[in-house]
């Protein structure tokens, strides 16, 4: 079912990610051009993930029909797994975006919206030259749920935007404005269609994302989050020579100037990358290199962070990526920065680094009301 409208003029908004969620989506890897030694390695870390999740809230792994048997054997029953075709398994991006309303007058409850998607960038600058499948996840998802849906025709994906639930909404410049993804709108006009699409007040625009997140342009999920209303985690390197440091900085500048929607200034929480970290020979061997996909070649920076965790029900599921002192920090900080939650580490969440993204990238909350 398609809704007339906004979201926002209907009374819906996004929620906070560590409102309740009845439900977590996660894509089953399998793409030989973006997942080394076709995609085995990366399964296991996805199944990894899963089955963390699964012990909070319920979850559905998506999988192709050549990849459903596998991966219903590689996962607990206790996860549903659902045949559905699609052209990689960032589901962050390509499923739909919950929205929520607690309007009494106002039914359904829970709807989604359904962004457009061109690759991250398009036929120039996209990481691959066919999504005709990726276009038709949110929509799937939707109707799997009988969830009504909000179309939209702008170009966005759901790892370029983080809310607090109450009215702010942080994102990037380099990605949001970039001239690959909605050519045709200003600043002001992208602002309008957050704020009419997700039910916020304010949008925060960090200039930069994460270094070496190329794949994305810059998406915000690995950059910065909210932990909780007027609370920020930020990515950050204390080393002034790495090329990170000066977009943690101007990032620190800028979030230390601005306030919420609701007139907070911002606590800002550190949290330090690990590396530098780069694609090996070995791993770049694993691909196929002249596929669909974006080229992946060794001495490539990995665009790795710890914010790119997710939030479920009672719990933060953190990648580790193999570095101890800054693996073990990570858990330290968020177990601070989450004192009511159980911070979980996934280990071997390089492999998902490698194919452009992390633990945030391929997960979707649905709001439970």
């Amino acid at each position: 079912m398609e809704l007339n409208g906004t979201p926002a003029s209907l009374g819906f908004h996004m929620p906070a990610e560590w409102e309740p969620h009845s439900h977590c989506w996660i894509g089953w890897p399998e793409r030989p051009d973006n997942w080394r030694d076709k995609a085995v390695h990366s399964q296991h870390v996805f199944a990894r993930v899963a089955s963390a999740i699964s012990k909070f809230e319920p979850v559905t792994v998506c999988a192709s029909s050549s990849q459903w048997k596998n991966a219903r054997s590689l996962l607990p029953s206790n996860i549903r797994v659902v045949e559905m075709s699609f052209n990689d398994s960032w589901f962050r991006d390509t499923g739909p975006t919950f929205v929520v309303s607690r309007r009494s007058d106002t039914e359904p409850k829970v709807a989604g919206i359904d962004w457009n998607f061109n690759s991250w960038g398009g036929l120039d600058d996209g990481c691959y030259h066919d999504w005709s499948l990726d276009l038709l996840v949110a929509k799937k998802i939707l109707e799997i749920e009988t969830i009504p849906r909000f179309p939209q025709t702008v170009v966005l994906e759901g790892g370029s935007i983080h809310v607090d639930g109450e009215g702010t909404c942080l994102t990037t410049e380099e990605c949001l404005l970039n001239k690959n993804r909605n050519p045709g709108l200003s600043k002001i006009q992208i602002e309008d269609k957050l704020k009419a699409c997700l039910g916020v007040r304010k949008i925060i625009w960090l200039p930069r994302g994460l270094y070496g997140d190329d794949d994305t342009n810059g998406h915000i999920d690995n950059m910065c989050c909210f932990a909780r209303p007027g609370v920020v985690l930020l990515s950050w390197t204390d080393d002034e020579t790495d090329p990170q440091y000066e977009r943690s900085a101007e990032a620190y500048s800028l979030l230390s100037s601005v306030t919420d929607a609701n007139g907070r200034k911002l606590e800002i929480i550190k949290l330090h990358i690990p590396g530098p970290l780069y694609m090996t020979k070995e791993e770049a061997a694993g691909l196929i290199q002249d596929g669909d996909g974006k080229p992946r070649l060794p001495g490539t920076r990995l665009a790795a962070s710890y914010v790119n965790f997710y939030i479920a029900n009672g719990a933060v599921i953190v990648p580790q990526f193999g570095d101890k002192k800054w693996d073990d920090e990570a858990l330290q900080v968020l177990s601070k920065a989450f004192p009511h939650h159980e911070v979980v580490g996934i280990e071997g969440a390089r492999e998902i680094v490698l194919g452009g993204g992390n633990i945030h990238c391929i997960t979707q909350q649905q709001p439970a009301i």
